[in-house]
């Protein structure tokens, strides 16, 4: 089985952010693998251990520096990884088109990885574009994950705070949640195996892809701003609730 999993090269969330020319952050600060993709790391290998003769390859899309990334997800289980590499900051369909093209010219990919968002956009949308470059199904936030054969269980997490069940055939692109599992910790023996293992750069521009009629443009970021005042009710329950009520309806706007 040949399993694909998708990881994105992100800035440490501890670290602290500098904006730089409107829309660009300091770059020099910690990069790290996304949280949620060392979830869809720990699955694909799970997966791996359980079927044989499977393979784990690491695909991402990024700059040179983007291979601190794969290999971590080398030590923790993949086999080998794939670089597309780019200086820009394409968007989720440019993403989508570019890990479609780079997994199908290194072949048929049983199932696609990847985790439910990145920390840096949060945009939730380059599995579902993955999947549609690949005409193949997808579900995102999953919580439990099963496989049986050639069909995919998956229970995933609504917005609505309730959980789905969809049973899709290979090939499929699976989202994965925090909650489906807890990554491993790479142990010493395999930090050093990893550097062993190939690491394959393809150029972002080599893949021909076709520009689409739509894109998504960062114009400007801002630093989050926290405009809170702590304010304290008294009086008696009947009071307080009154007064909470009129809160809710006149500055929060909610009821």
């Amino acid at each position: 089985m040949r399993i694909y999993v998708c990881v994105k090269h992100v800035p440490d969330s501890a670290a602290r952010i500098t904006i730089k020319d409107d829309n660009r952050i300091d770059e020099t600060v910690t990069f790290l693998p996304n949280p949620c993709d060392e979830n869809a790391i720990e699955e694909a290998v799970r997966l791996k251990e359980r079927v044989n003769e499977s393979e784990v390859i690491a695909v991402t899309l990024g700059g040179q520096s983007a291979i601190n990334t794969l290999r971590s997800a080398l030590s923790m289980g993949a086999d080998r990884a794939i670089l597309i590499k780019t200086d820009d900051r394409p968007d989720s369909i440019i993403t989508g088109r570019a890990l479609q093209k780079a997994i199908e010219i290194d072949g048929k990919a049983d199932i696609v990885f990847t985790g439910k968002e990145s920390i840096d956009s949060e945009g939730m949308q380059t599995m579902f574009r993955l999947a549609a470059a690949l005409h193949v199904p997808v579900a995102n936030n999953l919580s439990a994950f099963s496989l049986d054969r050639r069909k995919v269980t998956a229970e995933y997490e609504t917005d609505a705070g309730t959980t789905a069940v969809v049973v899709m055939d290979l090939p499929c692109v699976v989202g994965v949640g925090k909650s489906l599992n807890k990554p491993r910790y790479p142990t010493l023996p395999d930090i050093i195996k990893s550097r062993k293992k190939i690491i394959k750069q393809i150029s972002l521009s080599d893949l021909n892809i076709k520009v689409p009629g739509a894109k998504m443009e960062v114009l400007a970021l801002r630093p989050s701003v926290e405009n809170r005042r702590a304010r304290e009710i008294t009086g008696t329950p009947e009071e307080i609730v009154e007064q909470i009520v009129k809160v809710l309806q006149e500055e929060a706007k909610v009821v």
